[in-house]
């Protein structure tokens, strides 16, 4: 199963949840929903802990960013594993309102700040280093995830990026990149000068 949004639904359909697992941390097991939506795709839980065991020495105290936050399932991992702090990016009402649900079932509280943006305009606001982690889960075929990681390497908003998108799509720059299935994820990490 793969995560995203690419435009959700409205918030009546949260009544149509399916389920995500937090992989580890303090949530660990708990279940988070996601509007059950054939444009919203949760990364599966293999690829989710697959990203978050990279990242996951970067996370203690962490200022995160999860773009196109969908069910916010990838911050709310990363609150899970002692990030301070996640903003949380997202446009769909319905996402917007499982996030909002998710964040207030697991008590995070101030930690969980939810932001109702288009996930590119709000990147382009962001100077260097304001975030030590990023995510981002745009959808596919939309050429969104190459304009993101553009975005990224004119102005490296965050430390660490992680871009999921289709295995065959290939990102600009030279990142690392890691493959599960027809799913990758490109990492982008700047340089300590």
């Amino acid at each position: 199963m793969e995560r995203r949004v690419a435009l959700a639904g409205t918030a009546r359909r949260l009544s149509k949840l399916i389920g995500v697992r937090i992989v580890a941390g303090r949530w660990r097991g708990r279940r988070i929903v996601a509007p059950r939506d054939e444009r919203v795709r949760p990364t599966g839980d293999r690829v989710r802990e697959a990203w978050l065991s990279i990242v996951n020495p970067k996370l203690p105290d962490a200022r995160v960013l999860d773009l196109f936050a969908g069910s916010g399932a990838l911050g709310l991992e990363a609150l899970s594993r002692g990030a301070s702090h996640v903003d949380f990016v997202e446009i769909a009402p319905a996402s917007l309102a499982a996030i909002r649900a998710n964040a207030a079932a697991l008590g995070a509280g101030d930690e969980a700040v939810v932001h109702r943006a288009d996930a590119l305009d709000f990147v382009l606001r962001l100077g260097a280093d304001a975030y030590d982690v990023a995510f981002a889960d745009p959808p596919y075929d939309l050429g969104i995830a190459t304009r993101l990681a553009e975005q990224w390497l004119a102005t490296p908003f965050a430390t660490l990026i992680g871009i999921e998108h289709r295995a065959g799509e290939r990102l600009p720059g030279n990142p690392d990149q890691r493959r599960y299935g027809g799913t990758a994820i490109s990492f982008y990490e700047r340089s300590k000068a």
